[in-house]
């Protein structure tokens, strides 16, 4: 057989192949293709006819069959849900959850120490006329994780009160809001001052409470932030002052002795670093930082 001759034959069976795909056409065809094939299947001894229903139920019978798989109880279909909430409560429980993400910093301002001590580490680097060492991100981090150190005894009674029995479905997500409220409460009037919750309690017109613990949280967080500023403030400046005295040293020497065109920021500055160097600076004014707090 030439090349020709086997190209020509393979190309007519490609074509019988494709008008079995036809509707009507399969039972026409059946017997034309397997006359046609029957040369290359009876050298093997392999010559199967192929019925025309055999044809026909499998160009029209459905290749793969899936079963339904039968509804679990209780399955919300892979949503959130916050535990304790009730059911069908799938929107209202994302809406929390993204509320809660965005309100994350404001959290961490005005709940915790981290608004004092990244007040303190700022001052810091402008008394020692450094303007960019240490960095933003440094200074952030170092008082990220100083809060989270400060902060882990409140987050702990937090988890234990609130949050287990909220999981274990014993409260719900209101209730277990309320319990997270009592620790932090405690927290932030061990350090507000008791003249910025009266000028609060005055502006918001309440009634004078007899303890604390009567303070509502509308009056008690801007008490706490305001005290808190004051106290970063205080604790800068009493850091600024002996850096400011160097600073007034060098430039009165400077000026005495005729250097007029030599900046005093020249000198004064790697007299301060050495100063606070040889001091251990950072570890006294961390342990400072973290006694102010006890």
């Amino acid at each position: 057989m030439t090349r020709s001759a086997a190209a020509q034959k393979l190309a007519t069976l490609v074509l019988s192949l494709a008008v079995l795909a036809i509707p009507g056409a399969a039972q026409a065809r059946t017997a034309d293709f397997n006359a046609q094939l029957s040369p290359f299947l009876a050298s093997a001894g392999q010559l199967h006819p192929i019925p025309a229903a055999v044809a026909t139920s499998a160009r029209t019978a459905p290749i793969f069959t899936k079963k339904p798989a039968a509804p679990v109880p209780g399955d919300m279909g892979g949503a959130l849900q916050i535990p304790g909430s009730p059911a069908g409560s799938v929107p209202w429980s994302v809406v929390v959850m993204l509320t809660a993400l965005t309100l994350i910093p404001s959290i961490l301002m005005c709940m915790t120490p981290f608004a004092r001590l990244l007040i303190v580490f700022h001052f810091l680097r402008q008394a020692l006329g450094l303007q960019t060492t240490p960095s933003n991100q440094t200074l952030i981090g170092l008082s990220l994780i100083l809060t989270f150190f400060l902060m882990q005894p409140v987050a702990t009674q937090v988890y234990q009160d609130a949050i287990v029995p909220m999981q274990s479905g014993q409260i719900t997500a209101i209730d277990a809001l309320g319990r997270a409220e009592d620790p932090v409460r405690h927290f932030m009037s061990h350090y507000v001052r008791e003249k910025d919750v009266a000028l609060f309690i005055e502006l918001a017109k309440e009634p004078r409470p007899t303890s604390m613990d009567d303070v509502s949280m509308r009056v008690l967080l801007p008490a706490y932030i305001l005290s808190e500023l004051k106290a970063g403030f205080q604790i800068g400046t009493v850091l600024f002052l002996p850096f400011l005295i160097v600073d007034m040293v060098v430039a009165s020497i400077t000026t005495s002795v005729g250097m007029l065109q030599l900046p005093p920021v020249v000198i004064s500055t790697p007299l301060k670093l050495l100063l606070f160097l040889m001091v251990d600076g950072w570890h006294l004014l961390i342990g400072s930082l973290m006694r102010s707090f006890n």
